[in-house]
């Protein structure tokens, strides 16, 4: 990655991506819809309310996957001062917010029909409520500071600190006694029928593709962002010019 430390290269790969991260985007999300709305099968206890797991769980997923593309990117600036690695963790951050905060809500409204509440203090639950806030912790220092490479360190930090709570996240229904359902995902296999499990794979790569095609879109922003706050610490850095009386 070393190759694209350059923000100009970097962004000529990303934005040669983008087209075809679109297609895939549209593609699977018009396979996958019907497929979860229509043609996969009624839960046999929990009949179409269950349909909901096909936004919530790769909303999910997508929330924990970004959060660790942003640990690993704070690694790598805390590390070898990449210089591409804050602006991806940058740029990441308000759509892992995004996909958390689309997660928790489905949540609290698949919650309601079956537990009879939109909110339980159960460990998934909490400890999902919990990454939420560490986007929006993390979001809040990056921002916090004058110095900007100061609120990138201190983000960094916090990113890195936060991931501590993925496995606890994922190994949650395992480690305590939960309402929620397992994960779909178990060392002894899916824990879903097939009819299931594809649509819920269409959406996933649905949801990765649209992540792919809003993260370029930020990056445009953050790298113009970027531009801008090191062309007026330049200019602030700049002697001031001092006038001299004109000779006679």
């Amino acid at each position: 990655m070393h190759k694209y430390a350059n923000p100009t290269d970097f962004m000529r790969l990303a934005n040669s991506i983008l087209p075809w991260a679109a297609i895939v985007t549209v593609a699977l999300f018009l396979a996958g819809l019907p497929m979860a709305l229509v043609v996969s099968p009624p839960d046999y206890q929990q009949g179409d309310a269950a349909r909901i797991m096909y936004i919530h769980v790769p909303s999910a997923w997508m929330g924990l996957m970004i959060y660790g593309i942003m640990a690993a990117n704070s690694a790598a600036f805390l590390i070898w001062r990449h210089p591409m690695a804050t602006l991806i963790a940058r740029a990441s951050a308000p759509l892992g917010c995004m996909f958390t905060a689309l997660c928790l809500i489905t949540g609290m409204l698949w919650g309601k029909p079956m537990w009879g509440a939109y909110w339980v203090w159960d460990a998934r639950l909490t400890s999902m409520l919990i990454l939420q806030f560490l986007y929006i912790g993390y979001l809040a220092l990056a921002d916090a500071f004058e110095d900007s490479e100061r609120g990138d360190k201190a983000a960094a930090v916090l990113a890195l600190v936060g991931s501590v709570n993925l496995p606890i996240i994922h190994f949650s229904v395992n480690w305590w006694n939960t309402l929620h359902q397992p994960s779909i995902l178990t060392m002894q296999g899916f824990t879903v029928s097939a009819a299931m499990l594809w649509p819920l794979f269409l959406m996933v790569g649905a949801f990765m593709a649209y992540y792919v095609c809003l993260l370029v879109l930020r990056l445009r922003i953050e790298i113009l962002d970027a531009k801008i706050r090191n062309a007026r610490r330049a200019r602030a850095a700049a002697p001031v010019a001092t006038a001299t009386p004109q000779q006679v």
